[in-house]
């Protein structure tokens, strides 16, 4: 009986689902302008920097568990601001907080957090010409 028990809980803790193990720490993302224009934009969080031309795909970004802070400018000079919100991925956070070490690792390398993949940057309409 005791044996059965120390190999199942062996197993769940092998098995579990901890995001420290399974996931990536960087996450591809895609970019776009709303009105699909082209530009480049600059994006930073606590864990770095990067910057990529608009539209793009493929992005790799580090997770975080801070905001996904942009600063993008549009081929003809429109500028467009804002943040992506870090998200939980609740399923591995919660195997690791019961499986593995009450979720410490993954709190500490923000591996469970998560950006939105396909990211839309709002931009303001181009100015029509004077007619």
């Amino acid at each position: 009986m005791r044996i059965t028990l120390a190999l199942a809980l062996a197993a769940a803790l092998t098995l579990s689902g901890c995001a420290t193990i399974v996931n990536d720490p960087n996450i591809p993302l895609a970019f776009t302008f709303s009105d699909g224009s082209a530009g480049q934009c600059n994006f930073r969080n606590k864990r770095g920097a990067w910057s990529t031309p608009i539209p793009a795909t493929g992005v790799l970004i580090r997770r975080s568990d801070d905001a996904l802070v942009y600063d993008c400018k549009t081929a003809d000079g429109r500028t467009a601001n804002g943040s992506i919100r870090s998200e939980v991925e609740g399923e591995k956070m919660a195997a690791s907080i019961i499986f593995w070490d009450l979720g410490i690792t993954d709190a500490i390398t923000d591996k469970h957090r998560t950006y939105q993949g396909n990211v839309v940057i709002p931009v303001t309409p181009r100015a029509s010409a004077a007619n």
